[in-house]
């Protein structure tokens, strides 16, 4: 009986050393972390575009369209700005010779 002991004493040993794990199926998270899944999916084919430009490369290119205006009106701006002041300096230079007070 000995040999019956030892194998008896073995399962408890076993028994208590395995944890049990219990499987917890949670439908209504699953459901809701697919849902979420979903939406964040649906936003970023919104964003990034799906074959199709989407608002990020529409947005990029509206920038770089501002940004090729913003430096041609930077130029005209500094163009006119060295007209009105060569205006002005000659206009100081000769104010005696004119006949401007």
């Amino acid at each position: 009986m000995r040999i019956q002991d030892e194998v008896d004493n073995a399962r408890v040993a076993l028994r208590d050393a395995i944890p049990i794990v219990i499987r917890v199926v949670d439908n209504a998270f699953q459901s809701e972390v697919l849902e979420k899944l979903g939406r964040l999916e649906a936003n970023m084919e919104m964003l990034v575009g799906d074959g199709q430009p989407g608002r990020m490369k529409i947005a990029e290119d509206k920038i770089s369209t501002l940004e090729r205006h913003d430096v041609r009106r930077g130029v005209y701006d500094k163009i006119v700005s060295a007209v009105i002041a060569t205006i002005v300096s000659t206009l100081i230079a000769l104010h005696d010779h004119l006949g401007i007070r």
